[in-house]
């Protein structure tokens, strides 16, 4: 286990999956990722990569052959590398190999780097492509965090709000962890989304098309805990139905799983990213702790 800190916060990242497993606040005290139990869920914030959530059946299409993938893909089961370390920065690396190639059978280089700012958190990925042909996949985030003030007694958990306070609309897991294209309005109370043991019944709440770039949990008296920022086009907001679970998930993603019954090419399936021979994805997101500041 990596461990980095600074004056605000403490975190520790496994090179299992390069996998962050925990947020210490130094000034609270605060626990603030969930920390694996498997009674609800036995991770903590897994990368997902190359597919974001199912793909119909465990099966794609790439060039005319199928090809079986899990849900989420390989990499947050892979032992990374770890290839540079700071007092504040840690990064960590998987290179494709004949095993990933049986099961996706691109080439790539997965780059994955943590960093410490005051009382923020940035998450950073790099996608290489070493090959000279066109690369098509998918990553996201699904970091767990505790919410703030649980009581398993009372069905209230807190509220989420957003940089948008109306309008937002969402889709839904329909089958077999994929969606059907129906959108439905998400409402919201005084602009802020109440949280409470019934809001994830259907599973996740999936906004897409860069409706939101912030994310914030709030407790139950509506007092900021903690913000995701990001650039991703599609959000999932989730926690275990049915489980009364003390945690809650906020995953910015570059992709989505597919939409129930799909059968076209992975190459054309939704929010599919296209990377060019030799080109490098990047992107970022920041989790902020409102009480460390």
């Amino acid at each position: 286990m990596i461990t980095l800190s600074n004056q605000q916060l403490t975190i520790q990242v496994s090179p299992a999956g390069a996998e962050l497993c925990s947020i210490r606040g130094k000034q609270s005290c605060t626990e603030y990722l969930w920390q694996a139990d498997p009674a609800f869920w036995k991770r903590h914030s897994p990368v997902l990569f190359p597919i974001v959530g199912s793909v119909w059946e465990n099966k794609y299409r790439l060039d005319g052959k199928e090809y079986t993938l899990s849900q989420h893909g390989f990499a947050r089961d892979m032992e990374f590398s770890l290839i540079e370390q700071t007092e504040t920065e840690v990064w960590f690396q998987l290179k494709s190999d004949e095993e990933t190639l049986k099961k996706y059978p691109s080439p790539f280089v997965l780059e994955i780097g943590y960093r410490l700012e005051q009382q923020q958190v940035q998450v950073m990925w790099r996608v290489k492509n070493p090959s000279e042909h066109e690369m098509y996949f998918q990553i996201g985030a699904h970091p767990a965090f505790y919410y703030p003030d649980f009581t398993p007694e009372t069905a209230e958990r807190g509220y989420f709000a957003f940089d948008k306070t109306k309008d937002l609309s969402c889709i839904l897991i329909s089958e077999k962890g994929c969606v059907a294209p129906d959108k439905y309005p998400l409402p919201l109370q005084e602009g802020l989304l109440p949280l409470d043991i019934h809001t994830f019944d259907k599973d996740a709440l999936i906004l897409e098309d860069r409706q939101i770039s912030r994310v914030t949990l709030l407790d139950k008296q509506k007092k900021p805990h903690l913000s995701l920022e990001f650039e991703a086009p599609v959000v999932g907001l989730w926690s275990p139905p049915y489980k009364n679970a003390p945690f809650v998930c906020i995953e910015p993603w570059y992709g989505r799983c597919d939409r129930a019954h799909y059968a076209g090419e992975y190459s054309q399936k939704d929010w599919i990213q296209h990377l060019a021979g030799g080109d490098i994805f990047e992107a970022y997101y920041t989790i902020t702790l409102h009480k460390e500041g």
